[in-house]
């Protein structure tokens, strides 16, 4: 009983947040989630990434063994998946890049804060800073035909991470008025990107359900097998793997819905990926957060 409560409180602000914005939208309530979303992308997430670093007291080489972690699970990942669109017939452009990466910003970074605290959120912007890369250039690439290195080197979370990183390596630390300033506008992001997802997800139109559920189910399992795997390969720490396994297993992003009606993928698909997933992982991830935590 303790551990199912346990797990209730740190998965219900996720989807009490995120029901806000569902039931907003469905109030007919006016939401700009282009400018929402740029802005936490923008401006507070990559604050929020350079202070938890910054912050931290994790064992530099803990942080470089996650991201090789990290990684090697999404290389084996994509290889896995690619091997069974191939099998299923499906369009590559259309559902490899969601399906590998998961949304580890919106979800993941908060699911990681209220479950493991300073140090979970430590551990999860160095998981979410390798998938932002891979998505930005092996992901557009997947999706358009072609990479985006330039992208990625004006992305400000980029810098945030990089930034955060060094810092963490020399034992930096910023003047407390520009600390306490970098903090309060990062407090902006988990709520803003939770609020977010559900204004997003209450606005998709799903296409072929059954299609839908079947690889978003197999994809939740893979992640979490992968996950799990490589995790105990690396020899991860405990809060570090089970952060791991949390942000690897996350559902599909709804930025790839994004970047699938911008490239010319099948955007319908996508979404009925985004609005699946989402909904397992309500059951899926509360339940690995209690094999993890148990």
């Amino acid at each position: 009983m303790n551990l199912v409560l346990t797990v209730l409180e740190i998965t219900a602000p996720v989807f009490v947040l995120a029901t806000i914005g569902y039931v907003w939208v469905r109030l007919g309530l006016a939401y700009d989630v282009p400018f929402v979303s740029r802005m936490a992308m923008t401006i507070s997430v990559p604050c929020l990434i350079f202070v938890a670093l910054m912050q931290t007291e994790i064992d530099p080489s803990a942080l470089a063994a996650l991201s090789l972690a990290s990684a090697a699970s999404y290389a084996v990942l994509a290889a896995l998946l690619a091997l069974l669109l191939a099998a299923l017939r499906l369009d590559m452009p259309t559902y490899l890049a969601p399906l590998i990466f998961g949304n580890t910003g919106n979800l993941g970074l908060p699911l990681a804060l209220f479950a493991f605290g300073q140090e979970g959120l430590g551990y999860a912007v160095v998981v979410f800073a390798v998938m932002a890369i891979g998505s930005f250039t092996f992901g557009i690439w997947l999706v358009a035909g072609r990479g985006s290195l330039g992208r990625v080197l004006r992305e400000p979370l980029v810098w945030g991470t990089v930034l955060g990183a060094l810092f963490l390596w020399r034992g930096w630390q910023t003047p407390d008025v520009v600390t306490n300033t970098l903090d309060l506008v990062g407090q902006m992001a988990i709520p803003m990107m939770l609020i977010t997802l559900g204004v997003a997800v209450a606005r998709l139109r799903p296409g072929t359900l059954a299609l839908s559920t079947g690889l978003s189910a197999a994809k939740i399992a893979l992640c979490a097998a992968i996950a799990t795997g490589l995790g105990l390969w690396f020899g991860l720490p405990p809060v570090a793997f089970a952060v791991l396994v949390l942000q690897i297993s996350t559902p599909v992003a709804v930025t790839s819905y994004l970047l699938a009606e911008k490239y010319g993928a099948d955007a319908q698909a996508v979404a009925g990926l985004v609005v699946t997933s989402t909904l397992l992982s309500v059951v899926a991830l509360p339940l690995i957060l209690a094999i993890v935590i148990a």
